[in-house]
């Protein structure tokens, strides 16, 4: 039993268990798309040991003095790291994962040379997956060059029961975000009773959302994705004039299941934690 897998049922959660000590036997090459706040989180849980299975070999910023930055940040922690200025010069260094850290645009630019390079992609713009047909050339040159995309779950989570609701079957699902007025100032749906009182900033679908809120909404398209699709999962975003953070509630129903997944946060931090959750999750042999 080199290599068996085991899924265990106990106290109402699945879990699985590989039987030998690492799944990766070897160190995985990991690099960084994108070099602000979010990736320095990242680098950090590397440097202070929390992804012990991972080398963090290269960053990529198309800004020089960013991508230095991170990258003499992790050398001086003895990690030997190099700052690249082209997705070529990145994927030269033949990672095994790459996390975007960057933006939808970013995602759309760099996930399908990833993925033929036999790169999987831990992404946080998952906003870029709204677009259908990207979405079925993502997944299907995943599947050509047995690489994978993993959708860290951001502000919000519990994607497991969300998607476990939905393939009971006849499942409906909403999606609901609150932000301060602050986060929207420079909206073009801002206006200036929001500094007063409570206001629907928007309502449509998932899709809709994303085209809308390019990087305010992601977790949207994460959620539509877990559940019924981002043309079928309903958003609303209302603004509040002191509140602080991100609130997000997703809400899936069906004949015998109502799920409720209400997260919120004071910074985007969690984002960053979620990456470093997924590639925990990859790499550990107990699998939540």
């Amino acid at each position: 039993m080199k290599n068996c897998l085991f899924i265990i049922y106990t106290g109402g959660v699945a879990f699985a268990v590989q039987s030998k000590e690492s799944i990766f036997g070897t160190m995985k090459k990991l690099v960084i798309a994108g070099s602000g706040y979010l990736a320095d989180i990242v680098a950090d849980a590397l440097i202070n040991g929390l992804l012990p299975d991972y080398d963090l070999v290269g960053v990529y910023s198309r800004t020089v003095a960013k991508a230095g930055r991170l990258a003499n940040k992790m050398e001086q922690h003895g990690k030997v790291c190099k700052a690249t200025t082209s997705l070529e010069e990145l994927l030269a260094l033949k990672p095994d994962f790459l996390v975007e850290a960057a933006s939808p645009a970013a995602m759309k630019e760099l996930a399908l040379p990833a993925l033929r390079n036999g790169t999987s992609v831990v992404t946080l713009s998952i906003g870029a997956l709204a677009d259908t047909a990207f979405y079925n050339e993502v997944r299907d040159t995943a599947a050509t060059h047995g690489s994978r995309v993993y959708i860290a779950s951001g502000a919000t989570g519990g994607f497991d029961v969300l998607r476990t609701a939905t393939l009971m079957g006849n499942a409906t699902a909403s999606f609901f975000n609150e932000k301060g007025v602050a986060a929207l100032r420079q909206s073009p749906l801002y206006t200036p009773d929001m500094e007063r009182v409570n206001k629907v900033v928007f309502s449509g679908t998932a899709r809709e959302a994303i085209e809308t809120f390019p990087t305010g909404l992601n977790v949207a398209v994460a959620a539509s994705l877990a559940t019924v699709g981002p043309e079928q999962l309903q958003v609303t975003m209302e603004s509040t004039p002191d509140f602080r953070g991100d609130r997000q509630r997703v809400e899936v129903r069906n004949e015998q299941v109502h799920a409720v997944v209400d997260v919120f946060s004071a910074t985007s931090a969690i984002a960053a934690w979620s990456v470093v959750s997924t590639l925990r999750n990859i790499a550990s042999p107990i699998v939540f």
